[in-house]
Formats: structure tokens, sequence, C-alpha cells
């Protein structure tokens, strides 16, 4: 049975986008990654995000995806929601992706914004159409123009809310002014999908986050979401301003490069990357833990 969701927070408040663990030959590491999710969850997420960008799914095989949907439904599917990553490019592709993790347990999708092809708004409107088509799941569609190289138009945002299983956004768009006027018009319900502006986020209307720094901060993460809720705003800045510093240094380069880096020296199941990922030089992983002390995270 998947956690109990509301229309307000359907995947939940705090979400981290989980790394994809692997074996020291380079396959995928099943147990590892039930180990993680369980760690995770245990610190204060009550959803995981799998098969996404920080989990490597650009080299990850379709079975593969299937497999670690499977291992992590199993070990924490009762506590937590588990979003399945399944968007590319293709939308034939796509779809079949959305039905491969609904077979697999997954209690929703996230769809990201067809990438490199640059199609118009209204073949990203068919596209997500059709993988919301695909499945009896919850859909949140992931809007990041900096990776996809184009944005989800607000007037595209509000026709796609139209559709009964789009339920929400994550929104690294990096525009409060958009993200303001979509989240109003539209109704969805909101996730910030970029760590530095959680709290500006929350301020227009967000429910909660989907992170890459719940790695290792889920617990001030949740502390934060809950000085907001609970009024007490100059407690979230100031939570806000203490992880500053972690929020740059997680992402001076891929986040899942510096994710598994940290996860690696905490004794927390990671492994390496796939090419073309490769990780931390000596001076970079120095600078990650300058960084990270400064915000309060000791290695």
């Amino acid at each position: 049975m998947a956690p109990t969701s509301t229309p307000q927070t359907p995947f939940g408040r705090v979400l981290t986008a989980m790394v994809t663990p692997f074996t020291a030959d380079g396959t995928l590491d099943l147990d590892g990654a039930q180990r993680l999710a369980v760690h995770l969850v245990d610190v204060g997420n009550d959803g995981l995000v799998v098969n996404g960008t920080t989990g490597e799914s650009p080299t990850t095989s379709d079975a593969e995806k299937a497999d670690l949907v499977r291992a992590v439904v199993e070990a924490v599917g009762d506590r937590a929601h588990v979003i399945a990553g399944a968007g590319t490019n293709d939308t034939r592709h796509s779809v079949e992706l959305a039905r491969a993790a609904e077979q697999a347990g997954a209690h929703g999708l996230l769809a990201v914004t067809p990438y490199y092809s640059k199609p118009p708004q209204e073949g990203i409107f068919r596209h997500f159409s059709a993988i919301a088509d695909a499945t009896d799941l919850p859909v949140m569609l992931y809007d990041i123009p900096g990776r996809s190289g184009v944005p989800i138009n607000t007037e595209t945002i509000v026709r796609l809310a139209d559709h009964p299983r789009i339920v929400a956004n994550k929104d690294a768009k990096g525009d409060l002014g958009r993200a303001s006027w979509a989240l109003a018009r539209s109704g969805l319900a909101w996730y910030s999908g970029d760590d530095m502006l959680n709290l500006p986020l929350l301020s227009v209307g967000a429910v909660g986050f989907v992170s890459v720094v719940g790695h290792v901060v889920t617990p001030e993460l949740r502390a934060l979401l809950e000085a907001h809720l609970s009024g007490d705003v100059a407690k979230a800045t100031e939570i806000h301003q203490q992880l500053l510093p972690v929020f740059t240094g997680m992402f001076r380069t891929q986040g899942v490069i510096t994710c598994k880096a940290v996860l690696d020296r905490l004794g927390l199941p990671a492994g390496p990357l796939r090419l073309p990922l490769v990780e931390l030089s000596p001076e970079e992983t120095e600078q990650l833990t300058r960084d990270l002390a400064a915000g309060g995270v000791q290695l």
C-alpha cells in the first residue's frame, strides 16, 4: 500500500532524488539501493524519486530501472512515496518506461520535458499527455529548461493540469515570477526542484521539495519546511541561510557526483559512477568538504 496522500501533497513533502548505487564493478546494487532507501526514509523523507537525473537514468537500462523500482518499493513502499522517473526525449519509450514502472509497483511518475530535440509547446503537451494516458499512476511534470533546452510554458502547464492524472510539477526553471503565475493558474501541487530556491518557492505556494541535498541534510530540510508551515519565517530563513554553503557545494559539479562522494565518506551505499560522469578530483573533494563543514555537515 502506498502512503496516504492528499491533493495538496500527492507525493509527500520532502523527497530525495536518490542516487542509484552500483557495485565496485559497475553493476546495479539492489541491496545497496534498499539500504540507502531505508536510511533516507528513516531520516525524514516521505518520498523518494528513483531513476531520475541523480539516479544516472541516462546510463541505466530499462530492465535495471524496473528492478530498482521494485527493490525500493519492497524496502520502503509502505512508508514513503516511490516516484519513478519515466521521461525521455522519445515519447514511445517514455510510455514503455511508465508502464514498466507501474508494473514494478511505483506510486507515481516523474516525467521530464523532452530534451535535445527542442519540441514546440504542442509537442510537449502531447508528450506529457501520452505518458499520463499510459497508466493509472499520478504524474509529476519536471520543468528544467537548463537541461531540456526548452521550458514548459505557463499556458502549457495550465493545459496539462486539466489531465486527471497530472497532479504536480517539479520546478527547476529558476523563475519565481513564472512559477507564481503557473502555480496560481494551474492548481498543481508545486515541488521545488532547485535546492537553493526551496524556501523562495515555498513562499509563493510550493508544498515541498524534490531535493538532491536531501542525501545529507534531510532533517534540516524538514525543519525548514515545518518552520515555514508554522509561520515562523525567521526560523525558516535562518535554516535556509545555514544551508547555503551546502547548496553551493553540492552543485559545484553534477549533483550525483558530489552525492556519491559524500555517501561514500558516510559509509552509505553509492559506489562508482557510470561514464560520462567521473569522480571528484582531490581538489574538488577538499572544496566539497569545506563547503559542507561551513553548512554544519562534518564528513
